[in-house]
């Protein structure tokens, strides 16, 4: 494990060149794709890969590789800096996944905090990033701090820090201090306001890699957790399903009524995450399976949204709906990507996300036949504000203020197919994954 590491810092000195770096990790996730067996499991717990690490590993190295392509070295100030916060990111990022330590795993999952920040006030648009900085920092670090002082508890308990060597089942103190960090993470219905601004500010790649990747630490998280504290996962799930399907709820009536591209596309982010958060909880093989299938399928079909809007931002120098109109007219070759986009956010087939919602449905219904209506609720509006997004934006009287215009470059297209080919083609083997 530690050689994926170790090939991943020859990155660094070639930070001063944007393709060079580019091209090295699209061949370092294709090694890893070739030459890595999942199926073996190292005897050491230092850093290790598993069914549940392989495909985030994946989805780290693929969206770093598109994030890259996505900021062109012509528009970046800093580029070195630039490029080196980006596979420090990456680095951090597969450390995170791969530890089988939780005290390590804690220090990595902060860690990642840091290029994050960095990307979001250094890169960012307005001079609000440097707000939409500290929600993300204040948020996220109130609530891991109780996640350390329950680690160093635990350790006290089993004296031991390996994962999957510890089994405790303590009261509801030290479960909310594992947990609340990975919910913040996600983001949960009513602690994801820090999401939508962060995401509003960041630079393209930054939104890319805090979609795709950062919010599934927090699902990766619990997963984890659910074998330290299985019983009182069970005991308590309730109550975190409850908030996350009426937030789901929520939030997608929200999502009707933005005038941001790029935040609407954050606040359906938190939709599907309450949705993800919903199938962990159950406990169940169908309702786990599928919120994997789900964060994979949301990082690459968020990320990809993403890329649109700022394929549009860059034309109009704007987010809003309402001046992003009638865009068939002036690149109708990028419409036929927002509408496989759109539809893949609105869980089409054949796109993963379809896989992962109807496990997840199942798993819910099984669970409580309650749910069923805050289920379909939510998965009719998520089409209402894919449609309503992709009607607003490609159809309508273009606005006239712009007097230049470029109808799509080959980088562009090649960044949303290679986001749309992986997001349709895993439904064909799931097992790749899990």
């Amino acid at each position: 494990m530690l050689k994926l590491i170790f090939f991943s810092l020859f990155l660094i000195p070639m930070m001063f060149n944007m393709w060079l770096t580019c091209n090295s990790v699209a061949i370092l996730t294709f090694m890893f794709i070739l030459f890595y067996n999942k199926s073996f499991t190292s005897p050491e717990f230092f850093l290790n890969v598993d069914n549940v690490s392989y495909s985030l590993i994946l989805l780290s190295m693929w969206l770093t590789f598109l994030m890259i392509l996505s900021s062109p070295s012509y528009k970046m100030n800093y580029l070195s800096y630039f490029l080196f916060m980006v596979i420090l990111l990456m680095i951090l990022l597969i450390i995170s996944f791969m530890s089988m330590n939780l005290m390590m795993f804690y220090i990595f999952f902060e860690s990642s905090l840091i290029p994050t920040l960095i990307i979001i006030m250094g890169w960012g648009y307005q001079p609000e990033r440097v707000w939409a900085g500290y929600y993300l920092m204040f948020y996220t670090l109130f609530a891991s701090l109780p996640m350390l002082m329950a680690i160093l508890y635990l350790y006290n308990m089993n004296m031991t820090n390996i994962m999957v060597l510890m089994n405790t089942n303590l009261n509801i103190y030290i479960y909310l201090g594992m947990v609340l960090a990975f919910l913040v993470k996600m983001p949960l219905f009513m602690f994801h306001f820090w999401l939508p601004k962060a995401h509003v500010e960041a630079p393209i790649s930054g939104s890319m890699i805090l979609a795709g990747v950062l919010l599934k630490l927090g699902g990766y998280g619990l997963i984890r957790m659910q074998s330290i504290l299985s019983s009182t996962f069970f005991k308590y799930g309730y109550l975190w399903i409850s908030i996350s399907l009426f937030g789901a709820l929520m939030i997608s009536l929200l999502c009707m009524i933005q005038v941001d591209m790029k935040s609407m596309i954050a606040y359906s982010s938190v939709a599907h995450m309450g949705l993800v958060i919903g199938g962990i909880m159950t406990m169940g093989s169908w309702g786990l399976s599928g919120s994997y299938y789900m964060m994979i399928g949301h990082g690459l079909c968020s990320s990809g949204l993403f890329c649109l809007s700022n394929i549009s931002y860059e034309r109009t120098t704007s987010r809003s709906i309402l001046i992003n109109k009638g865009m068939l007219t002036f690149m109708p070759s990028m419409t036929l990507m927002w509408f496989l986009m759109c539809a893949s956010n609105m869980s089409c087939p054949p796109t993963i996300n379809l896989a992962g919602e109807i496990m997840i449905i199942n798993s819910l219904i099984a669970w409580d036949t309650l749910t069923m209506l805050f289920l379909s609720l939510s998965s009719f509006l998520a089409a209402c504000y894919s449609l309503y997004l992709f009607s607003y934006t490609q159809h309508g009287l273009f606005f006239s203020g712009t007097f230049s215009f470029s109808s799509g470059y080959i980088r562009e297209f090649m960044l949303i197919i290679l986001h749309w080919i992986p997001l349709n083609l895993i439904i064909l083997d799931l097992n790749i994954m899990m």
